[in-house]
């Protein structure tokens, strides 16, 4: 039998074109299931800090019919907007057929990045936000606030968003923007601690190396997705917050290394047994609230469980309809 070697090469137009947050959700809560039923593999991660920023690789893949293997490499510079135009996150993403080695795929990662983050936050809200959730806060207005509003209104009806960016133009252009796309209100605040206080879900998406939403910022029953801690150097939430929690974290090892979890075990609020569950136990059927008054903080670093089941879907759909380049990347 003859096996095929072409890669399809998808830009970040391509992966939008195939991608949408309802598949990638589906996509996200399937894999971290396969997770709890031991049917992925290699999860890793390797970060390196630099100045202005940091890049990091994220590997995993997943068994089936069709097992993959996919290796990201992403750049993460906070100040590349304003010093030079270009995004924050950048890089790709290798897709491999794990039966044989073959690379199938090479996919910008940006877009990608953008859902499946987004995509996991929206599948701890599936389980752990209260039904009746209808208003929620944004704290951050950049490449994560769109795709985490649009996510959240896939499992949530969402009546109305606060925005808060610390460039109140930030704020403005995402609050219109969502606002058109989404038909509900999004409105901008300069108080993010009394909107979180209105709110029944808190997404926070912030570069900060300083905590600043804590236990008295949010009020009994809310959700808290805190997005920005991706390296070991960054937090949004005070570990009182933490503690004072129902804390389920996307990958424990790695949020025990880099997350807000990081923060609260390094202080001593917190040991790794006063976390409720991973995204794997809550999507199997851990039951993680013990009051509908609790607070819950769901711990979300990124992983590479997130990437493979992303890309896995986006080659077949590529594939399906045509979408890419295809190339050989032997000859």
């Amino acid at each position: 039998m003859t096996t095929s070697t072409r890669t399809r090469v998808l830009t970040r137009r391509d992966v939008r074109a195939v991608l949408d947050a309802r598949t990638c959700i589906d996509a996200v809560e399937h894999t971290f299931r396969l997770h709890a039923q031991g049917e992925t593999f290699g999860l890793g991660i390797l970060g390196t800090h630099v100045d202005g920023g940091g890049f990091h690789v994220k590997v995993a893949g997943i068994t089936g019919p069709r097992p993959y293997y996919a290796a990201k490499t992403n750049a993460n510079r906070p100040g590349n907007p304003r010093s030079f135009g270009l995004p924050t996150i950048q890089g790709v993403i290798a897709l491999y057929d794990a039966t044989n080695g073959v690379p199938i795929a090479l996919m910008d990662s940006i877009e990608i990045t953008l859902l499946r983050t987004a995509a996991a936050s929206a599948v701890a809200a599936k389980y752990l936000a209260r039904e009746d959730a209808r208003v929620m806060t944004i704290i951050g207005c950049g490449a994560q606030a769109l795709p985490h509003a649009r996510a959240m209104r896939e499992v949530r009806a969402l009546e109305r968003i606060w925005a808060f960016d610390a460039d109140p133009a930030r704020a403005s252009a995402f609050a219109q923007e969502a606002s058109a796309a989404l038909g509900i209100p999004v409105m901008v605040t300069s108080d993010f601690r009394s909107a979180a206080r209105s709110s029944d879900i808190v997404v926070t998406c912030t570069p900060s190396r300083t905590p600043f939403l804590g236990a008295e910022d949010v009020r009994e029953g809310s959700f808290v997705a805190a997005v920005g801690a991706d390296s070991d150097d960054k937090q949004e939430l005070t570990t009182e917050l933490m503690a004072a929690s129902a804390v389920v974290v996307d990958v424990l090892d790695q949020c025990a290394e880099i997350g807000e979890l990081h923060h609260a075990l390094e202080n001593g609020a917190m040991t790794r047994e006063d976390v409720r569950t991973d995204l794997a136990g809550l999507v199997s059927g851990v039951a993680v609230r013990r009051s509908p008054n609790e607070c819950v903080v769901f711990d979300s670093t990124g992983t590479a469980l997130q990437d493979v089941a992303a890309a896995a879907i986006t080659y077949e759909r590529s594939c399906e309809r045509g979408i890419g380049l295809e190339l050989s990347l032997a000859d």
